[in-house]
């Protein structure tokens, strides 16, 4: 198996739909095996990134109906925003809109400013968690119930009494679900327990694979294994400014040192051996899909060339064995960026 390459983009900087479908589509014909994007409602820095925000299902509904083959999803929609049972339902439409390959990335939430500007309630990070692993419990429980069946839930947050559970989903037992970050704790217990994969958002290689092992041995302790599941998909976000010459490789470099509210990164930034040299390094430490986050959704010559010169060569790039030792290089140039407080 060759590692897989996704894009993830985040329309908030600054993209409308439109620019949204002409990236997807490109992506979709040069070979990728997913296109992702960002939930947030609100750009992160001074730039208002107009024309403004863009609902992330609402768009994945539209490109569902534009596409045929790419995989889409969030990375990650945030629990805060949407009340578990009506997420659950809408994912699933999309899914069967998109013939079955819709998947869902969500977290905690963390951008409080979004939430104080739309008047989304934005709990403690204690409550936050919370609220997320009700959330998994009663998305898995709907996708899951027979049907003809009811479902109900009783948490401290949610309350569904005979929940119909309908619509299903085309995937079975539902869409893939994608729990990811830095965190040491809840994060991975997350994971083990709801999760197919296992995201490691935009840090360096030694950092990823640190967080691969906390993973593995949630997976132990929560007896994943003893359920008959999968073993966790590993994934890791990489951030990458590629270009022909040094110049354009820094030209596209030149957002990632605007600041903003994102937590420090550890981006590619050269040409497209050396993105290439950088998907091995995640390959060998058991990483089998990678999220390549590209900032601007008008360059759609950045995408053509990852298509052409970076794909290719990913044929005989294997991943390695799960959390596998793995001397890291020195970090590259990093972002400017202030850091939200570090999740569980």
């Amino acid at each position: 198996m060759t590692v897989r390459i996704c894009v993830f983009t985040e329309p908030h900087r600054g993209a409308d739909y439109d620019d949204q479908l002409r990236f997807v589509r490109l992506a979709e014909d040069g070979g990728f095996e997913g296109f992702f994007r960002a939930d947030h409602y609100q750009a992160m820095g001074a730039d208002p990134g107009l024309p403004g925000p863009t609902d992330a299902w609402l768009t994945l509904a539209a490109l569902a109906r534009e596409t045929s083959r790419i995989r889409l999803g969030t990375l990650v929609t945030s629990a805060t925003f949407r009340l578990p049972g009506p997420l659950a339902v809408m994912v699933a439409q999309v899914d069967r809109m998109s013939g079955g390959r819709v998947e869902l990335g969500i977290g905690a939430g963390w951008y409080e400013r979004e939430h104080t500007s739309y008047g989304i309630p934005f709990p403690a990070v204690g409550e936050r968690f919370d609220r997320l692993e009700e959330q998994l419990a009663v998305i898995t429980g709907l996708w899951r119930t027979p049907a003809g069946e009811s479902f109900s839930h009783h948490g401290d947050h949610y309350r569904l009494v005979d929940a119909p559970a309908l619509p299903k989903p085309v995937q079975v037992p539902g869409p893939p679900i994608i729990v990811g970050g830095r965190g040491p704790k809840r994060t991975p217990e997350l994971a083990a327990r709801y999760a197919d994969e296992f995201n490691m958002p935009f840090k360096s290689v030694a950092e990823t694979a640190r967080a691969y092992r906390r993973v593995a041995e949630a997976c132990d302790r929560t007896g994943r294994a003893d359920t008959g599941r999968p073993p966790l998909v590993l994934s890791a976000g990489v951030v990458a400014a590629i270009g022909r010459t040094d110049a354009e490789a820094r030209r596209r470099a030149a957002p990632l040192h605007v600041k903003s509210a994102l937590p420090p990164e550890d981006p590619v930034v050269g040409s497209p051996a050396r993105l290439v040299e950088r998907l091995g390094e995640f390959a060998a430490i058991g990483a089998s899909r990678i999220h390549l986050r590209l900032t601007d959704l008008t360059d759609l010559d950045h995408l053509e060339l990852i298509a052409s010169e970076v794909l290719p060569q990913l044929e005989d790039v294997k991943p390695g064995a799960p959390c596998a030792a793995f001397s890291a290089p020195q970090p590259g140039p990093r972002s400017m960026a202030g850091t939200p407080t570090p999740p569980p």
